[in-house]
C-alpha cells in the first residue's frame, strides 16, 4: 500500500475544499487535494456569486409548513419536488419539519449568525494572502418587494434579523430606483443589506485559490475516491482502484459526503441534496450594480463578467436524475418582469448539487478513534460565504487551537 506524500488529504475541490487545503498549507501541513471532477466543478461553478451573510435564518422557519403546498403548485414557485424521489425525500423532511418548532430554529439561527458574523473577515483575510482581493465586491445586496403587503410581512423578519446583529436599511420605490436605475417601477419597497458582498464569477474565484495551492506545493489529484476507513496509523482510501495511506482527512465533499461519512465513522447523516439551477443573460452584465434578489419570486439576480445571472430555484430529485432546465428557463421571465426591456437571450444553463441538512447548518467537525478525520460539508445555500471561515475552523481544529466560533452546534454526533 502506497503512501500519499502529505500530511493531510482533502476530499472535495469545491469552494469548501480548497479553502480547507489553503488554510491547512498555510498552516505549514503538506497537503493533498482530491477530486474526481477536478476543482470547481460542482455548486461552486454555478452558484449566484453571493457572499450571504445577511442570511441567518434557518430555512426551516416556523409556520413554512402552511405554505408548502403553494409552493409546489405554482409552476414558476422556487421548490419543486421529482415525485418519484419524494419516498427518498421524506425522512429527511420530516427532520425538516420539526426544525420549524421555535427552539431549534432559533438555535439555529444563533449557530448561523455566529458563522456569518466572521464570514466576510475571513474572506478578507485569504484574499490579501492570494493577492486577488478584486475578487470579492463588498458593496452591498438588494432584497425587492412587488408588493406592500409583502413588504409589511417582511418587517418580522427584519426585526429577528436585526437581533442576530445584521444591518439593513429599508428603501422607498424611488430610493431603489436610485440605486439600481434599471429594476420595474413596479417595485413598490427594498431592503438594502450593507454588509454582502458578491463575486463576478465563483468558479474563477475558486480557480485562482486552487491554482494559488499548487503554486505553494499542494498536490492536487483529479481521481475518484472510495473505499475509506480509518485505521491505527491513519486512513486508507482508494484512489483511482489503488489503496493509499495518509495520516489526516478532511471530508469536504458536498452532497457527495453521505457514503464516504458512514464507511469513516458508522453514522448515517441526513444529509441531502438541493438541486440548484441558474440561467446567464449574456447580454444584460450591465442592468445591475449589485445582487438583486426578490422577495415575491424567490430568486436573485447576480452580475457577473459574463452576463447576469439568474439562480435560487431548488429541486429535490437527488443526485442522479437528469436535470429539468425549464427550472433554469422559467428565471427569465421573472427577470424580464423585475428589468423592463430586458434582452431575453438565454445564455449557458446549468445543474449544480447544494448539500443540505434538516436544520441548516454545516457540519464541521474532528472525528475518528484518533481524531484522524476532519468533516467540513452540508453549508446549502452558504458554502460560498462561509468557505474560507470553514477552512479556518478546521485548521484550528486539526492543530487543538480554540476557535473563533463554538462548534458545537455544528459537530456530528447532534444526529445521533
Amino acid at each position: 500500500m502506497k503512501s500519499l506524500d502529505s500530511d493531510i488529504a482533502v476530499i472535495g475541490a469545491g469552494i469548501i475544499g480548497v479553502c480547507c487545503a489553503l488554510s491547512l498549507q498555510q498552516s505549514g501541513y503538506r497537503v493533498t487535494l482530491i477530486d474526481r471532477d477536478g476543482v470547481g466543478e460542482g455548486a461552486s461553478k454555478g452558484n449566484a456569486g453571493h457572499f450571504a451573510t445577511e442570511q441567518v435564518l434557518p430555512l426551516a422557519t416556523p409556520g413554512l409548513m402552511w405554505k408548502i403546498p403553494g409552493m409546489l403548485a405554482d409552476p414558476l414557485g422556487p421548490v419543486a419536488i421529482r415525485w418519484s424521489y419524494l419516498h427518498r425525500i421524506t425522512p429527511w423532511f420530516i427532520r425538516f419539519m420539526l426544525n420549524t418548532r421555535q427552539c431549534p430554529y432559533h438555535q439555529g439561527a444563533a449557530a448561523l449568525s455566529a458563522l456569518n458574523s466572521h464570514s466576510l473577515p475571513a474572506w478578507l483575510r485569504l484574499l490579501k494572502q492570494v493577492k486577488a482581493e478584486d475578487q470579492l465586491k463588498v458593496e452591498g445586496s438588494l432584497l425587492v418587494f412587488e408588493k406592500a403587503q409583502s413588504f409589511a410581512n417582511y418587517q418580522t423578519t427584519r426585526n429577528q434579523l436585526s437581533d442576530y446583529g445584521v444591518k439593513s436599511v429599508a428603501l422607498s420605490a424611488g430610493q431603489v430606483s436610485e440605486l439600481e436605475p434599471d429594476l420595474s417601477s413596479n417595485i413598490r419597497h427594498g431592503v438594502f443589506f450593507p454588509e454582502t458582498g458578491h463575486t463576478a464569477d465563483p468558479y474563477r474565484l475558486t480557480c485562482i485559490l486552487a491554482d494559488f495551492f499548487v503554486a505553494q506545493g499542494g498536490e492536487m489529484i483529479q481521481q475518484s475516491v472510495s473505499n475509506v476507513r480509518t485505521t491505527e496509523t491513519g486512513v486508507t482510501l482508494q484512489v483511482a482502484g489503488e489503496q493509499r495511506q495518509v495520516p489526516k482527512i478532511v471530508l469536504a465533499a458536498g452532497a457527495w459526503s453521505k457514503s464516504l461519512v458512514e464507511q469513516l465513522t458508522g453514522k448515517t447523516v441526513p444529509l441531502d441534496t438541493e438541486r440548484g439551477y441558474h440561467l446567464m443573460l449574456p447580454d444584460a452584465s450591465k442592468k445591475l450594480r449589485i445582487p438583486v434578489a426578490s422577495a415575491d419570486r424567490r430568486f436573485i439576480m447576480t452580475p457577473m463578467d459574463d452576463g447576469l445571472r439568474l439562480a435560487g430555484t431548488v429541486e429535490f430529485g437527488g443526485l442522479h436524475a437528469r436535470p429539468n432546465m425549464k427550472r433554469a428557463e422559467m428565471l427569465a421571465q421573472h427577470a424580464g418582469a423585475l428589468i423592463p426591456g430586458l434582452k431575453l437571450e438565454l445564455g449557458d444553463s446549468w445543474m449544480g448539487f447544494r448539500p443540505s441538512l434538516p436544520d441548516s447548518l454545516p457540519v464541521i467537525d474532528r472525528v475518528g478513534p484518533r481524531g484522524q478525520v476532519l468533516l467540513a460539508f452540508g453549508h446549502q445555500h452558504l458554502g460560498l460565504t462561509q468557505a474560507a471561515l470553514t477552512g479556518e475552523l478546521v485548521s484550528s481544529l486539526l492543530q487543538e487551537q480554540d476557535p473563533v466560533v463554538d462548534l458545537k452546534p455544528f459537530r456530528l454526533d447532534r444526529f445521533s
